[in-house]
């Protein structure tokens, strides 16, 4: 098994969601003792933008892109090999102002390419990234959960559907800014969720 973790909290390895990703991998691993673990810190590696630049990039021909444009190519380049590869993909989110963070946004950007990560059809779009376990890591300060405040649950349904990712398992870490006890029952509640999710 091939393992991809994504974490994309700006606190890097002191956030609420990567405990919570870890987590999920350490029991991945203990499933799969040969598995291999790629680790994606979008803290400590943040990828840059999709701005003017970059689609200028991405809609050149290989053959006549700049050696800056083939360079930004293979920044996104990279990320996608890294997610074609895995078996496996847990991703670490906390929730900023109600939305998914920048770093995770620019990294959904860069793997999302026609023809590469979905291509569409007479049928409509069809997604590329298939046969792969996705678990999500979210970490909120307060309890969003099935409420219509919760814009990450659709959004990062949609897109990985979308991007053919459709075994997707959602594991939730809330209430951690409501006080010690609430905190201590939120992790106690996520790791309870990555048992049911592991078996």
């Amino acid at each position: 098994m091939n393992i991809l973790q994504v974490n994309s909290s700006a606190r890097s390895d002191a956030s609420n969601s990567t405990r919570v990703a870890n987590s999920i991998v350490e029991r991945l691993r203990a499933s799969n003792p040969g598995a291999t673990v790629v680790v994606r810190s979008l803290a400590h590696a943040p990828h840059p933008v999709l701005d003017e630049a970059a689609l200028g990039a991405l809609f050149t021909p290989a053959d006549k892109r700049t050696p800056e444009q083939a360079a930004r190519v293979a920044l996104d380049d990279a990320l996608i090999a890294e997610i074609q590869a895995a078996d496996a993909v847990v991703i670490g989110v906390p929730m900023y102002n109600f939305g998914v963070p920048v770093q995770l946004k620019n990294w959904i950007d860069a793997i999302t390419r026609v023809k590469v990560t979905f291509r569409y059809t007479a049928n409509g779009p069809e997604g590329l990234l298939k046969d792969k376990k996705v678990y999500v890591a979210f970490a909120r300060g307060g309890r969003y959960r099935d409420t219509p405040a919760d814009t990450q649950v659709p959004y990062l349904k949609t897109i990985f559907g979308f991007l053919g990712m459709t075994d997707v398992h959602f594991i939730f870490a809330e209430g951690l800014a409501m006080g010690p006890d609430a905190e201590q029952q939120a992790f106690a509640d996520a790791e309870r969720e990555i048992a049911a999710a592991l078996g």
